[in-house]
């Protein structure tokens, strides 16, 4: 496992660790033979420290993994996962939307379509796929993508990694609520099987728009939530004085959003985690991604056998119960 390159600041004791059992790693391979005892001892205390770091994470320190620089994206995960892919571009409408990605794919051999959010890695590629905030031409896209999906029967995989849909005044004047609006009627309705994973940030009616589904899936340090943690902190926390929040005041309002996946599984409103490499899913992108694709192919097949009118009552029913309450009228 190599060095993670862009380092969260409590990940930076491992990194320093990992890079020295890299030297000596290098060493061993060019011949020097005397230093083995010392690497064994090495690799066992990066394992211990790795451990220590992610087997106790703060909910707000999974908000930044779920944002880290090098963690998977759809297209990462769909060139790991699926063989054969296609990606169609446009909305018909008014143009293609880098921000949003999707086409035909095969998992396994079931012919399936996959759309998803996408940012970007690059400064350049970044601005082009406007840091995963879609426009509406981005949901109408992914519309047309849903109803190809319904008219040839493949099963919808949906990809949500984005902070929120782009609020810019143009993507208001263009519709931005009623093309979300939209995706959340059509998806509710389709005929074929639908799964949703948050592989990162899950971010708002941004994320919600590719998020009915018949499972939702979270990998084991993403998030969903209605606002981030530091937009929220800014409302509770907000002072005259202080142009920013702290970290401190964002991770109060993280653990009191509840955004986490384990909170999530906990309160009913998602079905399953999938588990992150040692370390998360930005360590090794392909490890991350065979580790979905099992969880994918379990969950798809019991609900290919599903009757058409099975599927969709049963995806009606999960709605509905979330959000239960009690209380005098």
């Amino acid at each position: 496992m190599s060095p993670i390159e862009h380092p969260l600041e409590f990940e930076r004791p491992l990194v320093e660790l990992e890079y020295q059992l890299e030297r000596l790693r290098d060493e061993l391979a060019g011949g020097d033979q005397s230093r083995r005892d010392e690497y064994a001892a090495l690799e066992a205390k990066v394992s211990k420290i790795r451990k220590e770091i992610y087997g106790k994470l703060t909910p707000y320190q999974r908000v930044q993994l779920s944002r880290h620089f090098d963690r998977p994206f759809s297209l990462d995960y769909i060139k790991f996962i699926f063989t054969d892919f296609m990606e169609l571009h446009g909305d018909r409408a008014f143009r293609d939307d880098p921000a949003i990605v999707g086409g035909t794919a095969r998992l396994g051999e079931v012919p399936v379509m996959v759309v998803g959010h996408q940012r970007g890695r690059t400064t350049a590629e970044r601005l082009k796929r406007n840091f995963g905030m879609p426009n509406p031409e981005g949901y109408r896209k992914a519309l047309r993508l849903f109803e190809m999906a319904e008219k040839f029967g493949l099963p919808l995989i949906t990809l949500i990694d984005t902070q929120g849909a782009f609020p810019g005044l143009e993507a208001e004047e263009r519709g931005q609520a009623e093309a979300i609006a939209r995706n959340l009627l059509v998806l509710s309705e389709l005929t074929v099987p639908i799964i949703s994973v948050v592989i990162g940030e899950g971010g708002s009616g941004g994320a919600l728009a590719l998020g009915v589904s018949d499972k939702i899936l979270m990998m084991e340090n993403a998030c969903y939530s209605v606002i981030t943690p530091e937009g929220c902190a800014s409302i509770l926390y907000h002072s005259a004085d202080k142009a920013e929040v702290s970290v401190e005041q964002a991770s109060m309002a993280a653990e009191a959003l509840n955004v986490t996946a384990q909170d999530l599984k906990r309160l009913g409103l998602i079905d399953e985690i999938v588990p992150e490499p040692a370390g998360g899913a930005h360590s090794n992108h392909k490890e991350a991604a065979e580790l979905l694709r099992a969880v994918l192919v379990r969950n798809l097949e019991p609900l290919s056998k599903l009757s058409v009118k099975d599927l969709v009552a049963k995806r009606y029913e999960k709605f509905r119960r979330m959000g239960p309450f009690t209380g005098d009228n």
